[in-house]
């Protein structure tokens, strides 16, 4: 590996949106500055397993849904 080319790897504070915090190694801003997240693992519904509901905009998703249900969508 080249000398002085890469960023400090350091430790800060992640708060999730929740309220807590988890200590995690990172390169963004200073050692033992607090990173505020709006979005996280525990409410994103790519990592909850899609749990959230779906928002039908004008009825197109139940339109979709009835287009296709016999392709088992």
């Amino acid at each position: 590996m080249k000398k002085d080319i890469h960023p400090e790897y350091h430790l800060i504070d992640v708060k999730m949106t929740d309220g807590t915090i988890v200590q995690m190694k990172s390169t963004w801003g200073k050692e033992g500055e607090t990173l505020v997240l709006d979005i996280d693992p525990t409410v994103h519904p790519a990592w909850t397993g899609g749990s959230s509901r779906l928002m039908d905009a004008g009825g197109r998703v139940s339109k979709f849904k009835n287009k296709y249900s016999g392709l088992g969508f």
